[in-house]
C-alpha cells in the first residue's frame, strides 16, 4: 500500500513509469538578433517543462526566427513563469490549523492544499486527483498533515527542508477498504482524529465503526478497531437497546489522558472509550441528533451541540458515579432553530468561559444567515457573514499542560473570504489580513499596475488608508508560523483594481503578499439608492439576535452603471483618472485632508455632428448637486460625462500637460482638467455601427447580422484559397508539393508559419470602437519641429493623430489648449488597433510624463528621426515620422486563429549592470500565449503558453508591468503572477521548522503586516494532467556546472573565432527553473 501510494504519475509527454534524470537539462536560446550559426536543441534531452497553474502544459519554444542575439555579456534576460498566486483560494472546502507550527491550511474543491503562516510563508500542493478536500488535520507536534478527499482517500503531506528552504510534498495516500461484499458506508470516513502519540490515526465511519490506522505507512490495525457491536455489548443494559447506532459524528481525545477517546454517534449517544482496556468508561444519552462535541480543557466537562439549535453540558466524573447532565441551552430559542454544527467551550483566567458556536439561528426569521456566535461574560454577538461559512477554529493557548485556554483570536473561513476576529480587544474587532485578501469583494472589472512608486506618494496613500482602518484591531497577525527568507522587495509597486460597485482598491504588489492599502469609492459623486455614509458594521443596541455584519465580501452592486472600466494613475503628480460603464470620467487628485467641495461637471457630446442616431442603451448617472464631503485620499474635482453614456473603452492621462483623453464606441475626446474645459471631440461612428448604439446593459445582438458576417468571411476565405491553388491534377500537385516540402526540410531552415491576414469589411460592427489612446511629443507635421500629439486607434484599423498646442506654464490658465487633426492612417486589413508606441531617435520608447523631470529616465533623443509602432490584432507595423511611410512589418507568427489581445512595452534590465537594459514588447494572444518581440526590429524572441486558451476571462484580465511582469485572474478571487524578466522576480523562499510551543502575544505593536512586504512563498505539489511535482524552489543563481557548460560549448562552436553570446533558459530535471547568460566561444563562462 505504501509503495502504491508513493508512486507518482509520469508527467504529460513522458513514457509511463519513466523516471526523470536529475542531471538532464534542456536549453533554449531565445533572444534573437544576429545571423544564425546552426543552433539546434536536438542533441539535448527532450524534457517537458513543469506546467504552471492555469497553463496548458506547453513549454517555452524556440521562436521560429533565423537570428541569434548578440548582446553585452552583462545583460541577463530570461523567461520565468508563474511564480505567485495572490488573493483568496477559489471554492474553499476545508480548514486546518496547527497550534505548534502556527500554520493555517485551506483545501479547495479542485484538490488544492494551501498553507499560510507569517506574511510571506506560503505553500501549495495539488492532489493528483481533482477531488474536493473535505477535511484537513495537522499531526500533533509534527510538520505533517492529513487530507481527506471526497473520494474517501487519505493523503499524508510533509514539510521537508531541502537546500535551506521548506517544501510541501505528498508522502503517502490511502483508501480505507472493507471486507469483500461490504457496503460502501462501512468504510466511508466521516471523522479523522490524529492521536497525540503521533503514530495513530483514528477514523470514524458511516457504519459506526472506528478504525485505527498506523502512520506513516497507513496500515490498518484490525485488533484496535472499535466496532459498533463492541460498544453495544459494553453498554449498560438500560442503554443497550435505546439507541440504534449510526454514523460517527465526532471523535475527540481526552485532553488529559491520551488513552481515552470520546466517540459521538449521530443519534445522540456519546461514549467515553478506554483504548487500553477496550471498554466503555462512561456514556451519555441525548434526545436530539448529535452534530459535534468538544472537551473542557481539564477533561471534567463535555459540551455537545445538536440539530435543534441547542447545546448540552455533560459533567465527567473520575469514579463510577454517573453525574446528571446540566440543562440544555437553546441560545436563540424558544422558537425552532437551525442546528448548531460546531462548538468551542474555552476557559479563561478571568471571567466565564467563551462559548463559540456556528449556526443555531431562529429558523423562520434568520434561517438564511451565515452566523458564528461568541458569548462571554454577559456579552454575546452573532457575527453575520455575507457568504457561507465553511469552517472555523479558535486560536488559544498552545501548551497542552496549561490550565486555561485563554483564546485570543477567532479564525473563520467563509466561502469568499477569511475573517480573523480579536477576542481580547473590547468589542471583538476584526484583524486586517496581510494576505488572503478578498479581491472579489465586488467583482473585478479592470486592473492597472504602476511600478516604482515614489516614497512620498506611497506614504500618503498608506496614511489615507490607515484612517479607513480605524475600526480594525491593533493585534499583529496571529498566524505567524515559519520564516520568510526572501529579500525585501527592490521597489514599491501598486496594483489598482476597479470593481463593479464603483470602487477602486489600491494593493501593495511589491512582494508575495498582496495587501490592501486604500479604498476609493466613486459612489458619493452620484445620486444612487445607497447611502454612502452608511456603515456595514452598524448594529442596533436592542436587536435580538445580536447580529453584526462582518467581512468585506459584498457581491451586489446597487447600480451596474457605477462599474469602473478604466484606470490611469500618474505616480509623479498624484492625479488619477477613472472611467466607468455609463460614460463617466472622473479626474481626482490626492488630498491629505478631508474636503467639502463641488465636483464640476462637463458634458462631451460625441455625436454632435451626426444625425439620425438614437442611443438605445442605459441612461447616464445623475451627479450629486452641491458640495460633497470627501474623506482624505483621492478626491474628484471634475466629472466628464460622455454622451451617449456608453462604456469608456480607453483612457489616457498626461499630467504634465494636464490633459485627459477618453474614448468610447462612438468616438474620443480630449479634456483640459486644469482649465476645466473640453478641447475637442471626434466621432468615429461608421454608418453601419448601429449596434454600437444599443449599449452593453440592454444590447440584444442581431443573430441574422452576425451569421451573415460569418458566412461572408467564410466565402471570402474559400474564394481566396481557390485562387491560390496551382493548376494541374490534385494528386500531382500534392505529390510535387510533398517532394518540395521534404527537400526544404533537408536543405534549409523552416520559415515562420504566418497566418493569412484577410481584410475586414468596413460594415463590420463596432469599427468606431476606440481601443487605445496615446500621448506623445514627436514630429507630426514636419521633421524640423516636434509638438505634443494625441494618437487614437479604433476597432476598424484606423489611427487618428492630432497635433496639440499646449501653452507654456506661465500662460497655461490664460490660453486654451488647441488641437488639430494632422494624420489619419487606415490599415489595409482593418484589424483592431490594440497599441500605439512612438520611438525616439535611439529607437527607445518615449518616457512617461514627468519621468524625465524627476530624473528617473533619460531625455528622449529628439535629433534623430522618430518612428511610430502600430500594433493591431493581426500584425506589428513601424512607420517613419513625420511622413508616416511603412518601414517594418511583422505578421503575427502563431497558430491559426491567433490574435493580439494585450501589448505593452517592458524594460528588461541587467542583473549585474544597473544602468543597462533593453526595451521589448510583451504580447498576449487570444490563445493564451505570451510572446516577446524585440524593438525596433520586430523580431520574435520567445513564445510561452501561459493561460489556457479556453480561459477567456483570464486572457481579458491580463495586465503587464513596466519591468516584464504580469498578472491575470485564474479565478474570480485570485491573481496569478508571472515574470518575463529574471531581475524582477518574486521568488518563493520560506522555512518552517518545529519549535517549542510559543505563547501568543496578542497586542504586539509594530509594523504588523507591513514588515513582511515582499516575502515570497514556496509552492510544491502535483496534479493530474497539470502535474506539479514537488521540486526545489526557483533560484536565480547562474548555472555553474562546468560539465554542462563544456557540453554546450562543444555543441555550439562551429569553428568560429568570434565569441557568440547566447542567452539561454535552462530547465533542470528536478523542476528547478533557472535563467542564465552564457558566453560561448574561446571558453564557456557564466556571464553573470
Amino acid at each position: 500500500m505504501a509503495d502504491m501510494a508513493s508512486e507518482r504519475r509520469s508527467p504529460p509527454g513522458w513514457p509511463p513509469g519513466h523516471r526523470r534524470d536529475p542531471k538532464a537539462t534542456r536549453v533554449w536560446a531565445w533572444m534573437v538578433r544576429g545571423p544564425a550559426v546552426g543552433l539546434t536543441s536536438s542533441f539535448l534531452p527532450q524534457l517537458p517543462q513543469r506546467p504552471g497553474r492555469g497553463s496548458t502544459g506547453g513549454s517555452a519554444v524556440l521562436a521560429p526566427s533565423p537570428w541569434v542575439e548578440r548582446m553585452a555579456p552583462e545583460m541577463r534576460l530570461g523567461l520565468s513563469l508563474q511564480t505567485v498566486e495572490h488573493g483568496f483560494p477559489h471554492q474553499p472546502s476545508a480548514l486546518g490549523f496547527s497550534p505548534c507550527l502556527c500554520i493555517l491550511a485551506i483545501g479547495t474543491r479542485s484538490g488544492a492544499v494551501k498553507l499560510y503562516g507569517a506574511p510571506g510563508v506560503e505553500f501549495m500542493g495539488l492532489h493528483r486527483e481533482n477531488n474536493a478536500v473535505v477535511q484537513i488535520h495537522f499531526l500533533p507536534g509534527q510538520c505533517q498533515l492529513i487530507t481527506l478527499l471526497d473520494d474517501n482517500s487519505l493523503h499524508l503531506w510533509s514539510l521537508k527542508v531541502k537546500g535551506g528552504v521548506s517544501e510541501l510534498q505528498e508522502e503517502e495516500s490511502f483508501t480505507l477498504r472493507g471486507p469483500p461484499g461490504a457496503a460502501p458506508s462501512a468504510t466511508q470516513v466521516t471523522v479523522v482524529l490524529p492521536h497525540s502519540s503521533r503514530e495513530l490515526l483514528y477514523l470514524g465511519t458511516e457504519s459506526g465503526s472506528v478504525f485505527a490506522v498506523q502512520l506513516p505507512a497507513f496500515r490498518v490495525l484490525d485488533n484496535r478497531t472499535i466496532s459498533s457491536d463492541a460498544v453495544l455489548q459494553r453498554l449498560p443494559e438500560e442503554a443497550r437497546h435505546r439507541r440504534v447506532f449510526e454514523m460517527v459524528e465526532a471523535l475527540q481525545e481526552h485532553p488529559r489522558d491520551p488513552n481515552r477517546i470520546l466517540i459521538g454517534y449521530s443519534r445522540g449517544l456519546l461514549v467515553l472509550w478506554d483504548l487500553q482496556a477496550g471498554c466503555v468508561l462512561d456514556h451519555f444519552l441525548s434526545s436530539q441528533q448529535l452534530e459535534n462535541v468538544c472537551w473542557q480543557r481539564d477533561g471534567r466537562l463535555i459540551v455537545s451541540c445538536h440539530s435543534d439549535g441547542s447545546y448540552c453540558q455533560w459533567p465527567v466524573s473520575g469514579d463510577t458515579q454517573h453525574p446528571e447532565p446540566l440543562p440544555s441551552c437553546v441560545p436563540y430559542g424558544p422558537f425552532p432553530c437551525k442546528a448548531i454544527t460546531k462548538i468551542f467551550w474555552l476557559t479563561t483566567r478571568k471571567g466565564l468561559p467563551f462559548t463559540i458556536f456556528q449556526g443555531g439561528m431562529p429558523r423562520a426569521s434568520f434561517g438564511d444567515r451565515h452566523c458564528i456566535s461568541v458569548a462571554h461574560d454577559g456579552q454575546q454577538t452573532a457575527f453575520d457573514f455575507t457568504s457561507r461559512v465553511i469552517d472555523f477554529t479558535v486560536l488559544a493557548e498552545a501548551d497542552p499542560a496549561a490550565a486555561f485556554d485563554d483564546p485570543y483570536a477567532l479564525v473563520v473561513l467563509a466561502e469568499e473570504e477569511l475573517v480573523v476576529i480579536d477576542l481580547r480587544a473590547a468589542g471583538w474587532p476584526l484583524v486586517p489580513p496581510p494576505y488572503l485578501a478578498s479581491l472579489h469583494c465586488s467583482a473585478i472589472t479592470c486592473s492597472h499596475h504602476v511600478s516604482n512608486i515614489p516614497l512620498k506618494l506611497w506614504e500618503r496613500i498608506i496614511a489615507a488608508g490607515s484612517r479607513q482602518n480605524a475600526h480594525f484591531s491593533s493585534m499583529e497577525w496571529p498566524i505567524d508560523g515559519g520564516t520568510s527568507l526572501a529579500p525585501a522587495p527592490p521597489q514599491r509597486d501598486l496594483l489598482l483594481t476597479g470593481h463593479e460597485d464603483g470602487s477602486v482598491r489600491f494593493w501593495d504588489a511589491s512582494g508575495v503578499c498582496l495587501r490592501l492599502l486604500y479604498r476609493l469609492s466613486t459612489v458619493r459623486v452620484f445620486l444612487t439608492d445607497t447611502d454612502p455614509s452608511g456603515s456595514l458594521h452598524a448594529q442596533g443596541e436592542d436587536e435580538w439576535p445580536p447580529l453584526r455584519k462582518v467581512g468585506s465580501f459584498d457581491p451586489y452592486s446597487d447600480d451596474p452603471r457605477l462599474g469602473i472600466q478604466k484606470i490611469f494613475l500618474c505616480k509623479y503628480s498624484g492625479y488619477l483618472a477613472v472611467a466607468g460603464t455609463a460614460g463617466q470620467v472622473l479626474v481626482l487628485e490626492l488630498n491629505d485632508e478631508e474636503a467639502q467641495q463641488v465636483v464640476e461637471q462637463v458634458e462631451a457630446d460625441l455625436l454632435q455632428d451626426q444625425e439620425g442616431y438614437r442611443w438605445k442603451g442605459h441612461e447616464r448617472l445623475c451627479a450629486r448637486p452641491g458640495p460633497v464631503h470627501f474623506e482624505p485620499g483621492f478626491q474628484p474635482f471634475v466629472l466628464v460625462q460622455c454622451q451617449p453614456p456608453a462604456v469608456v473603452t480607453s483612457l489616457a492621462l498626461h499630467s504634465e500637460w494636464r490633459l485627459v483623453a477618453f474614448g468610447t464606441s462612438h468616438g474620443f475626446g480630449l479634456f483640459d482638467h486644469q482649465q476645466r474645459r473640453q478641447v475637442f471631440v471626434k466621432c468615429t461612428l461608421h454608418p453601419g455601427d448601429q449596434l454600437a448604439l444599443e449599449g452593453p446593459l440592454s444590447r440584444v445582438k442581431s443573430l441574422k447580422k452576425s451569421l451573415r458576417q460569418s458566412f461572408r468571411r467564410m466565402r471570402r476565405s474559400r474564394v481566396s484559397s481557390r485562387k491560390r491553388q496551382p493548376p494541374g491534377l490534385p494528386g500531382e500537385g500534392q505529390e510535387a508539393g510533398a517532394k518540395v516540402e521534404r527537400a526544404g526540410l533537408q536543405n534549409m531552415e523552416l520559415a515562420p508559419v504566418q497566418r493569412k491576414i484577410e481584410a475586414r469589411s468596413a460594415e463590420d460592427s463596432f469599427t468606431g470602437f476606440v481601443r487605445t489612446l496615446y500621448f506623445a511629443d514627436t514630429y507630426l507635421r514636419d521633421s524640423s519641429r516636434h509638438c505634443p500629439s494625441l494618437w487614437a486607434g479604433t476597432n476598424g484599423g484606423t489611427v487618428y493623430a492630432f497635433s496639440l498646442r499646449v501653452p507654456p506654464a506661465e500662460r497655461r490658465m490664460d490660453e486654451p489648449v488647441r488641437a488639430e487633426q494632422a494624420k489619419e492612417i487606415q490599415l489595409m486589413h482593418r484589424a483592431p488597433v490594440v497599441g500605439i508606441v512612438v520611438l525616439d531617435g535611439r529607437s527607445v520608447p518615449l518616457p512617461e510624463p514627468l519621468e524625465v523631470a524627476h530624473d528617473l529616465s533619460k531625455s528622449p533623443d529628439m535629433q534623430g528621426s522618430h518612428q511610430l509602432l502600430v500594433v493591431s490584432e493581426e500584425q506589428f507595423k513601424v512607420f517613419t515620422l513625420p511622413k508616416v511611410s511603412a518601414k517594418l512589418k511583422l505578421k503575427l507568427t502563431a497558430l491559426e486563429g491567433s490574435r493580439v489581445r494585450r501589448v505593452s512595452v517592458a524594460h528588461f534590465g541587467s542583473c549585474r549592470a544597473e544602468g543597462y537594459g533593453e526595451h521589448h514588447l510583451a504580447v498576449l494572444t487570444n490563445l493564451g500565449d505570451i510572446q516577446v518581440v524585440s524593438l525596433p526590429l520586430l523580431k520574435p524572441q520567445v513564445r510561452y503558453s501561459c493561460i489556457r486558451r479556453e480561459d477567456v476571462s483570464g486572457i481579458a484580465s491580463c495586465v503587464f508591468t513596466k519591468y516584464g511582469q504580469g498578472f491575470y485572474l485564474i479565478s474570480p478571487s485570485e491573481f496569478e503572477r508571472f515574470s518575463l524578466s529574471t531581475k524582477w522576480l518574486v521568488e518563493p523562499r520560506c522555512l518552517v521548522a518545529l519549535a517549542e510551543n510559543k505563547k501568543h502575544r496578542p497586542h504586539r505593536n509594530g509594523a504588523g503586516p507591513e514588515k513582511a512586504l515582499g516575502r515570497a512563498r514556496n509552492s510544491g505539489g502535483q496534479s493530474d494532467g497539470e502535474e506539479r511535482r514537488p521540486g526545489p524552489v526557483m533560484e536565480h543563481a547562474l548555472l555553474n556546472d562546468e560539465r554542462v557548460l563544456k557540453e554546450i560549448q562543444s555543441t555550439l562552436e562551429g569553428g568560429r573565432g568570434a565569441p557568440l553570446r547566447v542567452l539561454t533558459r535552462v530547465l533542470h530535471g528536478s523542476g528547478n527553473l533557472r535563467v542564465c547568460g552564457l558566453r560561448v566561444g574561446s571558453g564557456a563562462q557564466p556571464c553573470g
